[in-house]
């Protein structure tokens, strides 16, 4: 029997792709990629055993990664037409690209911050990710907004499943890659309510994703995250804190600080100075590491110093039952 010309390419498409990548700097496989998953149910990625699977809708079509780290570097199988795309991006998706020159971890323990420069040297294999892929990280922190992580992980988690695409590939349970870009527009006002998005949230990535493409565009060529930040934030309903999560997620940006996080200011002042800051005191805290502000974040999330709770936590506020 002879296959024609796109059946052989359909079958094609269901064989993996293979690669090692074998880093020049230490690499926790683990700690680096999986700061993107979205809640321990997030469709697009889970860990199973000693394997990450990641689900992305590259530009050149859905992928399924399955990356494993050994002595040798990282492994990975790739399934679908965006195996050729996710595998040509894994040594950015292992953080590749993140330069640390000019950012000596001495400087915390001269700063009185001895805590986190052992942090830092504990997790010294920790690099800052990046996906390549900005509409997804605009989409995924646009949800986010003003809401709990509770709140936002089960709307990505239903968005996803119902509208993204199955991913490829013998994964552990069923996995999705979220949608194109006009996936996102074309998802209907009702849909969105269900997954409990308030409609300021849904407006915004609908908006956006009428400009996706060349958004995501300008900000992948824009030279500086001054440049980004103003590409981003032309969009209505995109602020300052979900730029710079975008940045965060998508381009591994070392430097962005999320301004206007219900925690994050508290978090980063208690720990620097042990007591609670808004967020010019974060700013001006964050000042002596200025290009790695993003890096002395993650240190400070990765030590566990938190301020104790004085009263319950933030019940979330279900806009349906309105």
């Amino acid at each position: 029997m002879t296959l024609t010309a796109d059946a052989a390419t359909a079958a094609a498409r269901t064989e993996p792709l293979h690669t090692v990548y074998r880093p020049a700097h230490p690499l926790h496989l683990f700690r680096t990629v999986g700061m993107l998953m979205r809640g321990p149910k997030d469709p697009t990625m889970l860990v199973d055993g000693s394997t990450l699977w990641r689900a992305a809708c590259t530009p050149e079509g859905v992928a399924t990664l399955a990356l494993r780290q050994s002595s040798d570097g990282a492994h990975a199988t790739a399934w679908g037409t965006g195996a050729d795309w996710a595998l040509t991006q894994l040594p950015r998706l292992c953080g590749a690209d993140d330069d640390a020159t000019g950012f000596d971890a001495s400087s915390l323990t001269a700063a009185g911050h001895p805590l986190l420069a052992e942090v830092a040297r504990r997790t010294a294999g920790t690099r800052l990710t990046r996906t390549d892929l900005v509409f997804d990280a605009l989409a995924s922190a646009t949800i986010e907004q003003k809401v709990t992580s509770y709140q936002a992980f089960g709307a990505w988690r239903v968005l996803i499943s119902r509208f993204g695409e199955r991913a490829p590939g013998p994964t552990p349970r069923p996995m999705f890659a979220p949608p194109v870009i006009d996936g996102w527009r074309r998802i209907p006002s009702w849909s969105w309510h269900r997954a409990g998005v308030e409609p300021p949230q849904s407006r915004a990535i609908v908006r956006a994703a009428e400009r996706g493409r060349r958004i995501a565009d300008a900000v992948l060529t824009a030279e500086t995250s001054d440049d980004r930040d103003r590409v981003l934030t032309s969009l209505p309903g995109i602020g300052a804190w979900t730029a710079a999560e975008t940045r965060i997620r998508a381009l591994g940006d070392p430097d962005a600080v999320s301004v206007g996080d219900y925690h994050l200011a508290h978090q980063v002042g208690y720990a620097l100075t042990g007591s609670r800051v808004d967020d010019d005191g974060m700013l001006e805290l964050l000042s002596p590491w200025a290009g790695h502000r993003q890096r002395v974040i993650r240190l400070i999330l990765a030590s566990g110093v938190a301020e104790p709770r004085r009263g319950p936590r933030l019940a979330p506020e279900d806009h349906r039952r309105r």
